[in-house]
């Protein structure tokens, strides 16, 4: 059975579920292997409770076919894959794929937020940006859809690569590239390459379809090359850079981000006259998401989508998933950021951070985790944030898991997060603002409830 045949018997039987804890009459169970699971055990279970087929792995010296209820192939998890693409490719619309090291998910948001105004709009939901959670995207793909934005996330070389042809996009971004995922990319390089792949896949198969850059980051105008024949739309937080297409600046970020942007070039050729600025009051923290914003407006003009619109979307837009998200509780502000954590997050953070005026009365402080898969650069990487630490002159200074446990300072540390929670019952800081950032894994998104 080629991916042409399983099509059309999945146009039959329109569900696809990997869950067989979820198995709707009728549906199509597709048994995915992980390192503690193995849903090839469960398929006649998927059955008996109403799939109408079972896709699993042949068995050993077994051969590809259906035999009943069924069907038996080399690979669950590259026929997941195929078949999601087979899917992809009965809709002739856009789609953007999204990556990069920081500010993935949020720029995913605000982009589907901003086309929203004028499309409808298929968007990863949550971080389904992986091997498995890009062909779930892609299968929510129906005919009312008008435009598809597709998160692509790595953490070994080949993923992006991977992904691309699975989502086979004709246009993307990579908002930007740091030491993130060391331990399985090898170095801040393979980093560079990996992300790259996404340019590579659009500049083969779609070089008229735009490519959004930031023209402020080196590195990625470097892994563009000197490619002539590709659309590029540049757009940068320097009003002055000369040749892009949008550019912003920051009005104000205490807390909450405000910008300006205009369309330097364009603006000139319709009006005649000065260039006009448009303001945007966020709802985000951080002056780094002005880059995140760019990105947004940059897709959202090149879709036609009217200016105005373009603000409302960006100023409606309520970030969520302890990311960039100011809290207000009984005894503290709060900034949350606490979904990921890398060197370059944490460094913009801190640095934003230092800027964040106090109200009357407040004191800053800082809470701060571990961050993870830093493979043999971790002790460096989380002695150079302590090392800063040391000369910002923050005080109240708290390090939580084992890897800044390491770190040579006299900051207080504890083991893990039910260790502050402890304390936190203990002695609970009040008229502080502070600042919450950490790898997911560190589980510090738990503490803003007793703060």
């Amino acid at each position: 059975m080629n991916i042409q045949d399983l099509y059309r018997l999945y146009q039959q039987h329109p569900c696809i579920t990997t869950d067989s804890r979820q198995c709707p009459e009728g549906s199509i169970f597709l048994a995915l292997k992980g390192e503690s699971f193995d849903g090839n055990q469960f398929a006649a279970q998927a059955l008996q409770k109403g799939c109408a087929y079972a896709i699993v792995e042949k068995p050993e010296g077994g051969t590809e076919g259906i035999s009943g209820q069924y069907i038996y192939v080399d690979d669950t998890l590259q026929t997941y894959k195929d078949l999601a693409r087979e899917h992809r490719r009965q809709f002739n619309i856009p789609v953007i794929a999204i990556t990069g090291t920081n500010g993935k998910t949020t720029t995913k948001e605000l982009v589907k937020a901003v086309l929203s105004e004028k499309y409808n709009v298929l968007a990863t939901e949550g971080n389904f940006n992986n091997d498995v959670g890009v062909p779930k995207t892609l299968f929510r793909l129906r005919p009312e859809h008008e435009i598809a934005i597709i998160e692509m996330g790595a953490s070994h070389p080949g993923d992006i690569k991977t992904l691309a042809e699975t989502a086979e996009p004709t246009c993307g971004l990579i908002t930007n590239v740091g030491c993130a995922h060391l331990q399985g990319f090898g170095s801040f390089e393979g980093v560079k390459k990996t992300k790259g792949e996404l340019y590579d896949f659009l500049i083969q198969h779609h070089a008229d379809g735009p490519i959004f850059i930031n023209a402020d980051s080196d590195d990625l105008v470097d892994m563009i090359g000197d490619e002539e024949d590709i659309w590029l739309t540049p757009y940068s937080a320097d009003p002055e850079k000369q040749y892009v297409c949008i550019s912003a600046e920051v009005v104000s970020c205490d807390p909450l981000l405000k910008i300006r942007w205009r369309r330097p070039l364009m603006e000139l050729e319709e009006t005649g006259a000065s260039q006009k600025w448009h303001k945007v009051q966020t709802y985000l923290i951080g002056a780094y998401n002005i880059y995140n914003l760019l990105a947004a407006i940059a897709v959202g003009i090149n879709f036609g989508v009217d200016r105005k619109a373009i603000c409302h979307a960006l100023e409606s837009y309520v970030p969520t998933n302890s990311r960039s998200q100011l809290v207000q509780t009984p005894h503290n502000r709060l900034i949350v950021d606490a979904y990921n954590a890398n060197p370059s997050s944490m460094m913009a953070a801190l640095e934003n951070f230092q800027q964040v005026a106090t109200l009357e009365g407040e004191e800053k402080m800082l809470i701060l985790g571990d961050m993870r898969e830093l493979g043999a650069a971790s002790a460096d990487e989380h002695q150079k944030i302590v090392d800063l630490l040391k000369v910002t002159g923050l005080q109240r200074v708290w390090l939580v898991g084992s890897e800044f446990g390491r770190t040579q300072s006299n900051f207080r540390k504890f083991k893990d997060a039910d260790e502050v929670k402890a304390e936190l019952q203990i002695n609970q800081p009040t008229g502080r603002l502070i600042l919450i950032k950490g790898s997911n894994g560190t589980h510090l998104y738990e503490l803003p409830p007793l703060l």
